[in-house]
């Protein structure tokens, strides 16, 4: 499990990332919690929680007076224990969020372009992080722990659906974005697709239960997804596991198409441009669309219909628990989507497939950002993890 080492120091960090594991699934734990669910020493226990409390990274709650005995303190999280940097590079837009401990956005910033290339991307993040970490008090910036880079892979294979020119975009091929910002920013830099990110932002930062193994669905201006297995992100070989985008389903005429081109947020904007007003508000803000509700209805049935048909598929594969269903919508939106695409499955043919939970997420429309910033965190201070794929 993990990345246990063999020599003491290496045991107690791993120790350490299982206490501060467990305190971020379950919350406030006392002592007596940790020992019981780890099956540690008490004194073992003890050593670890009072080192993660002097490294500011536990903080004491108020005891809790039982019968008899010595009264119990629960450790919670530290909100500024560590800092993290989260980069999104989507298909229209980049955003940069200063996260802590706790996966809060203390600050962050945004460019809107036409399209990504490497030279805007390594221009924006020179000009706002500086401006990001200033807001932090000068003590906690040597806090920062690390920055991720949430973005889609192969961005040179999708110039005819976002109306590039293949040669900018062919830059993404040799040039080394990793690297480029790990220079510029003078941070341990770590790359994942953006659908995993988001993923595993639900995974560290979302609330509510979490399932052992849920397929995520993450509507962007492309659909994106994760996948999770046995409570850890699986990313796959080549670091693309559940890019869900190519999958195929069956459109109304019966014809299978890619669930890409029913249930991503790029074909409403195509269908309020063909009416003649401008998609340009979608990408704006994700809190209110104002669509014309007969194209949203729309819409919404379709890709309800496209995600049933690609969560009964994944159920007959995997014997996922849930489908989360997430992204860059209005809170109403989402819940009407994940409405529809429950009453979808049921309408198939569910015989020998025991269905999944259809939920909506609960990161919100800032999944890929905070899911780049659990990268670094969750290389650094959890279990558990699987590789990332540098650029």
């Amino acid at each position: 499990m993990g990345l246990r080492g063999s020599n003491q120091s290496g045991m107690r960090a791993w120790n350490e990332r299982l206490v501060l594991s467990l305190v971020r699934q379950h919350g406030a734990l006392a002592k007596s919690d940790i020992a019981r669910m780890t099956g540690l020493s008490a004194q073992t226990v003890s050593v670890i929680m009072r080192a993660l409390e002097q490294d500011g990274l536990l903080v004491r709650g108020e005891p809790i007076r039982g019968k008899i005995g010595q009264p119990s303190v629960p450790m919670s999280l530290n909100a500024e224990g560590a800092f993290f940097i989260g980069l999104k590079l989507g298909r229209r837009s980049a955003d940069l969020a200063l996260v802590d401990f706790l996966g809060r956005v203390r600050g962050a910033r945004r460019s809107i372009y036409r399209y990504p290339t490497p030279d805007a991307v390594t221009a924006f993040v020179a000009e706002a992080l500086p401006a990001l970490l200033a807001s932090l008090p000068p003590g906690q910036r040597g806090r920062v722990g690390g920055m991720g880079v949430a973005m889609p892979f192969q961005l040179w294979s999708w110039v005819e659906q976002i109306g590039a020119p293949q040669a900018e975009m062919d830059a993404w091929r040799h040039r080394d974005i990793q690297a480029e910002l790990a220079a510029l920013t003078g941070l341990p830099v770590h790359v994942q697709n953006d659908g995993s990110a988001a993923c595993g932002a639900e995974l560290v930062f979302g609330t509510g239960e979490r399932p052992k193994d849920f397929l995520y669905f993450y509507f962007g201006y492309f659909i994106g997804g994760g996948l999770v297995l046995n409570g850890q992100l699986f990313t796959g070989r080549g670091g693309n596991a559940a890019g869900v985008g190519p999958m195929p389903v069956p459109g109304p005429d019966g014809r299978m198409r890619r669930l890409l081109s029913v249930a991503s947020i790029s074909v409403l904007a195509a269908q309020i441009e063909a009416a003649g007003r401008s998609s340009a508000p979608l990408w704006e803000s994700p809190e209110s669309w104002q669509v014309d509700q007969g194209l949203l209805d729309g819409w919404m049935t379709g890709a309800a219909e496209g995600l049933a048909a690609a969560a009964l598929t994944a159920s007959a594969l995997l014997e996922i628990e849930a489908v989360l269903i997430d992204g860059w919508m209005p809170a109403t939106v989402r819940a009407e989507v994940t409405r529809r695409t429950e009453a979808a499955l049921y309408r198939l043919d569910l015989s020998g497939i025991a269905p999944p939970a259809i939920r909506e997420g609960t990161v919100g429309a800032q999944a890929r950002a905070l899911g780049a910033a659990a990268v670094p965190l969750s290389l650094r201070y959890l279990i558990d993890q699987n590789p990332v794929r540098d650029a």
